[in-house]
């Protein structure tokens, strides 16, 4: 009986705090609508995933941020949950674009927030859209601007780290920018593939040494390489990447 009256006390909570997060998400929308320069748009955002983590009930942490460098770089992180774009938000310095697959730019809120705060969409299904979004976010590297990358695309009910597309790297690369590995922990636990509410805990956010050096000549190859041989020494989960090789 207590069992049942705890699991439909942790229901009632997160029905009550998914309310509350789509509640920020709109005023968060409403706001990048409205504020007139991007620096505060992405400020607002930044504060407002904090509050809306919170009221989620994740303790988010981040060990590292002295290894982002004060200039531009190019963050890559793993993949595993719907929240993991709101973490580096509430996490980042307010600075970063995210490059993001084309199908959240149509979510309602969702992408009006995505744009406003200068996010770049990658259509991954149509050759030529994946084509013109890879040049829009060259562009945007070779300018300087600090990026966000999910290399794996995607992320299901497959629990480990999948293969890294390359386009991050070639980013990096052709902007000059070092690559920072980035480790999330806990996002898949407190919300995995398929679920429709968050279950509260804690996620570490962990940021590691930038690469390559100032005098590194890197390819993009093996920036990917390198950056998820890095990541997935830190995380928890196995390698699909591996196993899809061996089939």
């Amino acid at each position: 009986m207590f069992r049942l009256l705890g699991r439909a006390l942790r229901t009632l909570y997160g029905v009550c705090a998914l309310a509350v997060f789509f509640l920020l998400l709109i005023t968060a929308s409403v706001a990048a609508f409205v504020v007139p320069r991007l620096e505060w748009r992405r400020s607002l955002t930044h504060r407002l995933a904090r509050v809306a983590l919170a009221v989620l009930g994740l303790r988010v942490t981040a060990t590292g941020l002295e290894n982002l460098p004060e200039g531009s770089c190019v963050v890559a992180a793993n993949h595993s949950s719907y929240i993991d774009g709101v973490v580096l938000t509430a996490i980042l310095p307010p600075r970063f674009s995210f490059v993001i697959k084309r199908e959240a730019a149509d979510m309602p809120f969702v992408g009006l927030l995505l744009r406003r705060i200068g996010s770049e969409f990658v259509d991954r299904n149509d050759h030529g859209g994946r084509q013109r979004g890879a040049r829009r976010v060259i562009r945007r590297a070779e300018q300087g601007h600090s990026l966000v990358f999910f290399p794996e695309g995607t992320f299901d009910e497959h629990v480990g780290l999948k293969r890294f597309h390359v386009g991050a790297f070639i980013a990096a690369v052709r902007g000059g920018m070092p690559i920072v590995p980035t480790v999330i922990h806990g996002a898949r636990r407190a919300m995995p593939s398929h679920a429709l509410l968050v279950r509260p805990g804690r996620i570490v956010v962990e940021i590691l040494e930038p690469l390559p050096g100032p005098a590194t000549i890197a390819t993009p190859d093996w920036l990917r390489d390198e950056t998820r041989r890095r990541i997935l020494a830190r995380l928890d989960e196995p390698d699909l990447a591996a196993g899809a090789r061996a089939a």
